[in-house]
């Protein structure tokens, strides 16, 4: 069996448990326990010398290599072109991407830095699977040394409509560096399309249907590539466990307490625009206009932990934020009871889990969003007697596969607290049908059956070559 190597921005802690349990760390570490490999990437360090050779440490039979990077190249390649550009760019924020020939060169310099500093430690029949938007011209920097190994690379944001797209001045050229790989891996058929338009209508390459569920075959750049959907998920069976046991901790014994018997609203998000923070807000003071019932009955609690606090964009939402927050409270609050509960801080996993399972309404609505796993978290932490309700974004990804979510447009502020309002007073029978459609969805694939099916097409391909 071929050695797995994993190529990420940052690399797990590799200490087992120190990494977020159920998450993509721990999908990924499987992968490699089972194949045997490398995990490579930034060990989140800056240093004052570029590395001559990564770090090793050996856990089994995980090979972790890092690297620290320089302060101007994090600048450029972290800061700059990878969240500054691409980040907006590719959740539709044309408005917010900043647009530097300095930072491209520092993004494409350490891509060249990384396939540098991993090619000696890799051997020919290796199946390299590369993660994410900060590495689209990986592939093509290990080609550039004259490497052949099978090449994946999967994307954990949207990827934008060409129209969006051709406004990044090197837009021509990032495809072009995808088209190095051999798998392609998007979040959902929407993504794909838009990735199989571009090479249609931008490119002027070939796209064939391979059949159900096996993607396209695209042809661009004098190179045949396979691109396909491969939806993320979570780790359901642990995570309705961990729900199980917070229901009786001490926190969530605060929690209800607090509470006095009022329903909750709950949303975890990090602290980013792509999330439709603002718009959230003003949907919960629709729903306390429109429906004054829910005045003192309902508490609207939003978990949002600080994201590259450093950043004018996102110091710009945290004050509005704040600005919202406390004009809907000072308007609608009684001595005993505050409308939103905003907390800017992060809490540990079981204790989301509590907060999901205890809340009748789960509140995603991102304005884009890749996947959005928070969404499938919350369905899999309800009780299954008396379960809550996901309000979700038709931009979330995970809007294709919930279809028992109340599907909403997170622009459209009335239809939004309409939808609440429609959650907090329906049915039981209605409640239970919902959660089993999306609990037989979230059990059928979860983040084994994510990775799994991924390793296999990208072994699948390595045969074909």
């Amino acid at each position: 069996m071929s050695r797995l190597v994993v190529v990420s921005n940052r690399v797990a802690p590799v200490e087992e448990g120190k990494s977020q349990a159920g998450g993509l760390a721990v999908a990924i570490q499987e992968a490699l326990k089972s194949r045997g490999g490398i995990w490579f990437g930034w060990n989140g360090d800056t240093v004052e010398q570029t590395p001559d050779a990564p770090g090793i440490t050996q856990n089994g039979r995980i090979t972790y290599a890092t690297l620290g990077l320089l302060q101007r190249d994090l600048e450029e390649y972290y800061n700059g072109f990878a969240n500054s550009t691409l980040w907006p760019l590719f959740h539709y924020r044309l408005d917010l991407a900043q647009f530097s020939g300095r930072t491209y060169a520092g993004y494409q310099r350490v891509n060249s830095l990384f396939a540098s500093r991993l090619a000696p430690l890799l051997r020919a029949d290796d199946l390299i699977w590369v993660h994410d938007y900060h590495l689209i011209p990986f592939a093509e920097q290990l080609r550039s040394m004259g490497l052949e190994q099978t090449m994946g690379f999967f994307l954990h944001t949207p990827w934008p409509a060409p129209e969006i797209l051709g406004a990044l001045p090197a837009h021509e050229a990032l495809v072009r560096n995808l088209c190095a790989y051999d798998l392609l891996g998007f979040h959902t058929e929407v993504d794909l399309r838009c990735f199989a338009n571009y090479i249609r209508y931008e490119a002027q390459g070939t796209v064939e249907e391979l059949g159900a569920g096996q993607g396209l075959r695209i042809g661009a750049f004098g190179r045949s590539v396979i691109a396909r959907a491969f939806p993320i998920s979570i780790d359901t069976a642990t995570l309705e466990g961990i729900a199980r046991q917070a229901a009786d901790t001490a926190q969530m014994r605060r929690l209800k307490e607090s509470l006095v018997g009022r329903a909750l609203i709950v949303g975890v998000d990090r602290l980013d625009y792509s999330k439709g923070l603002p718009q959230r807000f003003e949907s919960f003071h629709a729903l306390l206009d429109a429906y004054p019932a829910n005045r003192g009955q309902v508490s609207f609690m939003q978990v949002a932990p600080p994201s590259r606090s450093d950043v004018a964009e996102y110091q710009a939402i945290r004050r509005e934020l704040e600005a919202l927050a406390g004009h809907i409270n000072g308007r609608f609050a009684e001595f005993d009871w505050v409308p939103i509960r905003y907390l800017n801080k992060s809490f540990s996993r079981k204790a989301l889990a509590g907060f999901y399972r205890h809340a009748s309404i789960g509140l995603v609505t991102p304005l884009r969003d890749g996947m959005n796993l928070v969404a499938k978290e919350y369905v899999a932490c309800q009780p299954p007697e008396d379960p809550g309700v996901l309000v979700l974004s038709r931009f979330a990804g995970a809007a294709k596969e919930l279809d028992g979510a109340l599907i909403v447009n997170p622009y459209d502020i009335r239809a939004v607290a309409e939808n609440m309002q429609r959650g907090l007073t329906m049915p039981l029978q209605e409640r239970r049908e919902r959660y089993e459609a999306m609990m037989k969805v979230l059990r059928a694939n979860d983040i084994t059956h994510w990775r799994e099916s991924y390793v296999e097409a990208l072994s699948g391909v390595a045969g074909q070559a």
